[in-house]
């Protein structure tokens, strides 16, 4: 290894090795803590303790120590308190191991030890961490007492086992880009006891096949954290064959989302001690037993339940209404709940009557559009879903409060952009997912929604990258005008003569008879009038224009927790303050006519409660082997 000191060539002559290997991020530290510069190494500073011994014979007998320095040259308890104090500029940084401690005094007391071989022979313990490596060289194998290399937060793709010294007993890769076991499986360390592979990119059931004791056999720790490995039974099957096995890592990868995840794996490797970080207890491997032996049986799907409690915090905004007129329009409010949810190849949709909303087809961009449209505003409230409404709906007539009248026919595409209904993205379920919601519900101080679903996926990769992301929950106000229906228009063409002449014969006889009974009649009527009300019409046939929605509040839940061992992620959504004085005061005195209204806030004491929903996203977890198995038969 090369002692940093130049740009291409070391003091030693050894050339720099290339760019992104361990070897160069090792050589780059070392030049990092300037071992041949003030106030370390031989220098102007202390040269008369490195003189050539040609010129000391005569004083070989005295102590170095002893001699008188020169006035310019520091003494080596100077030297040692500039890299010791921490007010010292030369001192290293608080979080400095212990080794590049050690290097920098040695490098004071006596320099001329800090040769290739020494340092190659010195590290026991190499971490190369977050320094852009892509490639381990064999510069390692210069490291014959090399016992621990951390080569974590790099760009690694692959090991090759043949670069790793065999004297190796830990080695960490997290988070890089490694995509198969297969190269650092070929020849590895044979000492090896703990192997660290978490967030990496491992994928698919072959991993499993270098995970024997052919390859480890005397592995003790092994961390898989946080790949895409689903094959839990072919996993665990080739666990099984590492006999010192101890503690495993398997949190975060898919495989780890089937309800019987922990007991199975437990009842398949009695010899470990410590699952994810947790340990086995004698009662978890009575609860599990048998387990193993159903393997077959167990289906490779994951079960979530949602649930989704009161919304408090929603304005009435009806009370800002004008009153109906005869001519309509009767506006309705109702209120909703949606969380979108990773989309399940192989589940039929009917399934779920909660559905609101699928994957939606990409609609027309602005460049077909024409590049003149308009973008939608970012703070939009009120938005119509072209998918919800039907098309006849938006032509000739009025879709929301802010749209005009959509033409038969216009003059240009840039028209065409700017008269089409602004959407709220928040309305849309995110790509891959499907757009979940409850029950529409009348306005309430407090909204029960009750909603609980039950959601069974055989997709778990994509399931993990969906707790990754997370889900969006939104409140929508839906609004709704109705119309009375139009009366059948009076006008009609004029009849043929003869269709006149027997009408008038019509009318005339039934005009007759009509004054015959206009005495009993009257009678009649009035004994009705003292005796019962009189008959109301019957209800007018409504009109429905196309609901107008507006989001109230909408904001990410954080699922990644399901994935590290939790097993309920519970959380209070809080979208802020949206009811406004005026709102809640009118609701006040309507309420207070119908004697339901709670007393009324002082006047400047006026602290009106957040808008809020309860979510609750539980991920199912067996306790026991009967009740994976119950589970299964569900």
């Amino acid at each position: 290894m090369e002692v940093p000191g130049g740009t291409k060539e070391g003091r030693s002559g050894t050339t720099e090795a290339p760019v992104g290997t361990v070897s160069a991020a090792v050589q780059e530290h070392l030049r990092q803590l300037c071992l041949h510069e003030f106030p370390c190494g031989a220098g102007s500073w202390n040269k008369s303790r490195f003189l050539p011994r040609a010129r000391r014979t005569w004083r070989e007998l005295t102590p170095r120590e002893e001699e008188a320095a020169s006035p310019a040259e520091e003494t080596v308890e100077d030297l040692l308190g500039l890299v010791c104090s921490p007010q010292s500029p030369w001192a290293l940084p608080e979080d400095s191991s212990a080794e590049d401690r050690f290097l920098r005094q040695l490098a004071i007391r006596n320099p001329l030890m800090l040769k290739d071989t020494f340092l190659h022979s010195y590290f026991r313990s190499l971490r190369v961490v977050d320094k852009q490596v892509s490639l381990v060289d064999r510069g390692l194998l210069k490291f014959p007492r090399l016992e621990e290399l951390v080569l974590s937060a790099n760009q690694i793709k692959e090991v090759a086992a043949a670069n790793l010294p065999p004297t190796l007993k830990v080695l960490e890769l997290y988070d890089n880009a490694i995509t198969s076991l297969e190269s650092l499986c070929a020849h590895p360390p044979p000492a090896l006891q703990h192997l660290g592979l978490g967030h990496n990119k491992l994928l698919g059931p072959q991993q499993s096949l270098y995970l024997t004791a052919e390859h480890w056999p005397n592995l003790v720790s092994l961390d898989l954290s946080f790949n895409d490995l689903m094959d839990l039974q072919g996993m665990v099957a080739s666990l099984s064959t590492l006999q010192r096995l101890r503690l495993l890592v398997l949190q975060g990868n898919p495989l780890a989302l089937v309800p019987y995840y922990r007991g199975f794996t437990i009842d398949s490797l009695a010899r470990l001690c410590v699952l994810d970080d947790v340990t086995v207890s004698p009662t978890e491997k009575y609860q599990f037993r048998g387990l193993r032996t159903r393997g077959d049986l167990l289906a490779p799907e994951a079960q979530l339940v949602v649930t989704i409690g009161n919304v408090k915090g929603v304005p009435d905004t009806s009370v800002l209404d004008p009153e109906p007129g005869p001519q309509g329009p009767i506006i309705t409010y109702s209120y909703y709940v949606t969380y979108d949810f990773v989309e399940d190849e192989g589940s039929e949709r009917d399934e779920f009557p909660e559905v609101l909303a699928e994957v939606f087809q990409a609609e027309p961009s602005q460049e077909q559009l024409g590049k003149g449209a308009p973008e939608q505003a970012a703070g939009s409230e009120e938005s119509v879903p072209m998918s919800l409404c039907p098309s006849a709906e938006l032509e000739g007539s009025t879709v929301s409060a802010g749209f005009s009248s959509l033409p038969r026919s216009t003059d240009s595409a840039q028209d065409l952009a700017q008269l089409r209904p602004r959407v709220d993205p928040r309305l849309f379920p995110s790509p891959g997912t499907v757009l979940f919601s409850t029950s529409r519900k009348p306005w309430a101080d407090v909204i029960s929604c009750s909603y609980e679903m039950q959601h069974t996926l055989r997709g778990l990769v994509p399931l993990k990258a969906f707790l990754l992301a997370g889900t969006t929950v939104t409140v929508v106000e839906e609004k709704i005008l109705s119309w009375p229906e139009a009366p059948p228009s009076t006008d009609s063409p004029l009849p043929a003569r003869k269709e006149k002449v027997e009408n008038k014969k019509e009318k005339e006889q039934k005009g007759q008879e009509g004054k015959d009974k206009a005495a009993k009649g009257k009678t009649e009527t009035a004994k009705d009038q003292k005796g019962s009300k009189k008959k109301r019409d019957p209800p007018k046939e409504l009109h429905q224009d196309p609901p107008i929605l507006k989001v109230l509040g909408s904001g990410l839940v954080a699922l990644e927790p399901l994935l590290v061992g939790e097993s309920l992620v519970s959380t209070l959504c809080n979208f802020g303050v949206i009811r406004t004085l005026e709102s809640d005061r009118l609701t006040f005195l309507r309420d207070s006519r119908s004697k339901k209204a709670k007393k009324w806030f002082v006047e400047g004491d006026y602290h009106p409660e957040p808008l809020t929903v309860e979510v609750q996203i539980q991920l199912t977890q067996c306790r026991s082997a009967e009740e994976a198995l119950r589970i299964l038969a569900l």
